[in-house]
């Protein structure tokens, strides 16, 4: 079962991205951590890319694609700026030290990493893709 999405890069989009992974999930009978879990990793990456590879520019553009067979639950999000946005490689942090710190925020990509099996950054053209998988059943 396929389904696609195409939003402005504004923080406004956020709930529409959420609604549209529940909806999607929940026509299936998987658990709701399941649903819950995918939904965050979801609206995490769409958040990096509204923020940081679009600086909020609502004249651009994300199209979201899900896909979800037997098996796994695959979605595909395209940034379609002209700004690459490759995030690095997310290294588990040391929490007691982020805390130490008293320090917000990068923790997000840590989070969908430990959520999803499989987290992807790669080009497409001269835009940035981000393929996130999750085995299910």
């Amino acid at each position: 079962m396929k389904s696609a999405l195409r939003i402005a890069c504004s923080r406004r989009s956020l709930q529409q991205v959420r609604d549209f992974v529940r909806n999607h999930l929940s026509s299936r009978q998987l658990p709701e951590v399941t649903v819950n879990q995918v939904v965050l990793a979801v609206d995490e990456v769409v958040a990096n890319f509204i923020i940081h590879a679009n600086a909020e520019d609502e004249t651009q553009f994300l199209d979201l694609k899900l896909d979800m067979n037997d098996h796994d639950i695959n979605v595909e999000i395209a940034d379609n700026s002209s700004t690459v946005y490759l995030p690095g490689q997310h290294q588990s942090p040391d929490l007691s030290e982020y805390i130490r710190q008293g320090r917000k925020g990068g923790m997000g990509m840590t989070l969908v990493n430990r959520l999803m099996d499989r987290v992807e950054f790669f080009t497409r053209g001269n835009h940035t893709v981000c393929h996130l998988s999750k085995h299910i059943f």
